[in-house]
């Protein structure tokens, strides 16, 4: 096992998990498979471990000291990470598995869990992500282009400038447009785990003044309310 305190693998899993118990169990079935092992024991310590180094899968607990699984996974998201995230909870509510895996977990086991099939999911999680398609860097939609790496929009070749927040809600609606997403899950987008939590109704401020950015671009793309639910991204020509 390699604790925070020590050198970490360049490519560890990361297990995220406060009861000692859980930790001797689901560490020694990874490494019995050969997987390196870095323990965090709360989401704090979690936070701190994913700005040093890249997993290649992370299994996180639910319920954690300073910061919750929930909160992790959504931050993991937030920054735009693709590392397969597989959540164990004793919250076995149908409601709980929709809300980890809406907040971009890939899989849900719930406790008590057999060992074996976690080192399973785990094995499955990493066939998947290793075969399957680099994100790309670069999202397009009509004459809107959204650069990742730079930080950057484009409408028809020429930069706007759109916040971070904003950028944040436009990358999310750009890579699937057409897709409905609820006030909550563009929250997540927007909110940093190091500042207060806001409201839902702060989504509507950051949308209207996107909106407005892209209306003044004359952006073959808008923003649509879906009333009772929240709003999805849909090409258009502009007339």
């Amino acid at each position: 096992m390699v604790e925070v305190t020590a050198a970490l693998p360049a490519a560890p899993i990361l297990l995220v998990e406060d009861d000692p118990t859980t930790v001797d169990v689901v560490r020694a079935y990874l490494e019995h498979e050969g997987h390196a092992t870095a323990v965090c024991r709360s989401g704090g310590q979690a936070l701190d471990v994913l700005r040093q180094v890249t997993p290649r899968c992370v299994v996180l607990d639910v319920m954690l000291p300073e910061r919750d699984g929930f909160e992790i996974c959504a931050e993991i998201r937030r920054r735009g990470s693709t590392v397969p995230i597989l959540i164990l909870s004793a919250r076995a509510d149908e409601v709980d598995r929709i809300s980890g895996l809406g907040l971009g977990a890939d899989d849900y086991l719930v406790k008590p869990f057999s060992p074996r099939e976690l080192v399973a999911r785990v094995a499955a999680l990493l066939r998947r992500a290793e075969i399957g398609p680099r994100p790309p860097e670069v999202l397009r939609l009509g004459n809107v282009e959204l650069r990742l790496d730079g930080h950057e929009v484009h409408v028809s070749g020429a930069a706007i400038g759109v916040p971070r927040r904003e950028f944040a809600l436009l990358a999310a609606m750009l890579g699937e447009p057409g897709r409905v997403f609820t006030r909550a899950q563009l929250l997540t987008r927007v909110h940093d785990t190091d500042e207060p939590a806001s409201g839902e109704r702060t989504v509507d401020v950051h949308v209207t003044r996107l909106r407005d950015k892209l209306r003044a671009a004359s952006a073959s793309v808008r923003i649509t309310t879906v009333r009772g639910i929240g709003y999805k991204l849909e090409g258009w020509e502009r007339p």
